[in-house]
């Protein structure tokens, strides 16, 4: 049973989660129907109505991750560290989307999306000790954030 204490920690860190996206979707809605609809893209990109789902349910999943960690209990340093990891993380995924869309930039997007994928992995191997399931939910993460590296680096090449 979840007491009221761990339920303020999952409603606190899955909307943590979801304003990093909402600041993200603030840089981007812009330049959707402008900038972005001007640009070359490569053919395996996904239509523009699947974005907002999947990073909807991503920044859920990751919520829940963050969590599941922090349940562990703050006062030990692996946790700590993991969560610091994780906020790394989360500052850049928000800086991808001010990059490349806000910037409109997809050599800047390209830069901050392998560093973000670096971090998403740093986070998912920090976790993995301290709850398995955090460092699962966070896979789909690292393999759309995949995907969107190679679309940004596509994007720079054919433009």
């Amino acid at each position: 049973m979840i007491t009221v204490k761990e339920l303020i920690k999952l409603i606190v860190s899955i909307l943590v989660c979801l304003l990093a996206g909402q600041i993200g979707a603030l840089a981007t809605s812009a330049s959707i129907p402008t900038w972005y609809a001007t640009l070359n893209k490569p053919f395996f990109t996904p239509p523009n109505w699947v974005f907002a789902p999947v990073w909807i349910t991503l920044y859920l999943l990751m919520g829940i991750a963050a969590f599941l960690v922090w349940q562990q209990g703050f006062e030990q340093p692996r946790v700590r560290r993991g969560l610091v990891i994780f906020g790394i993380q989360l500052i850049l995924n928000t800086l991808w989307s001010i990059a490349f869309f806000g910037l409109q930039s997809p050599l800047a997007g390209l830069v901050v999306i392998v560093l973000l994928w670096l971090a998403i992995l740093l986070t998912i191997l920090s976790f993995s000790p301290i709850s398995k399931p955090a460092a699962i939910l966070l896979i789909p993460y690292l393999l759309w954030v995949s995907l969107a590296a190679l679309l940004n680096a596509a994007i720079l090449i054919l433009n």
